[in-house]
């Protein structure tokens, strides 16, 4: 199943390049064998830059199952995740990936993430965005507010 699970994905990521959603990634979400989410690349239909196919995806899986934690979902995707989907799928839950193409295929179609995994090993004083932390007491507040908070949903 998992190839077929890959090929839906493909699938996706071809729909995005025949109606010029976005680039060529596609992404299919499954838990329990069944399809819970599906996403394609979206970022120039959308003027969105973090609407790539995994997080679109993700984000119709949550919405699916009323959830935002996908614990047992796998994440099948037409090309290896970048830096930021690669988060998300993180903060998701999501325990197993399967890819296409891999970061060498998506530099060769002009999607090369090198840059920004080199920038994320970096200290924060030598990175390319300028990182500048300044003390406000409103945030100091808003961390004893989540502290105390009873009814807080944790993540």
């Amino acid at each position: 199943m998992d190839k077929e699970f890959l090929t839906l994905a493909a699938e996706e990521a071809i729909q995005s390049v025949t109606n010029n959603l976005g680039g060529p990634f596609g992404a299919v979400i499954v838990q329990n064998g069944q399809v819970i989410g599906k996403g394609t690349n979206r970022v120039t239909s959308t003027n969105d830059p973090t609407a790539h196919a995994e997080i679109v995806a993700i984000r119709e899986a949550c919405r699916n199952t009323k959830s935002f934690h996908l614990s047992g979902a796998v994440l099948y995707t037409s090309c290896e995740p970048c830096p930021m989907c690669l988060a998300a799928i993180y903060w998701a839950g999501i325990q197993t990936v399967y890819y296409g193409a891999d970061k060498e295929d998506a530099k060769n179609m002009g999607f090369d993430d090198k840059f920004i995994y080199e920038q994320l090993v970096l200290p924060i004083e030598e990175r390319e965005v300028s990182m500048v932390r300044l003390e406000v007491p409103m945030v100091k507040e808003l961390q004893k507010i989540w502290e105390e908070k009873e009814d807080k949903i944790p993540y």
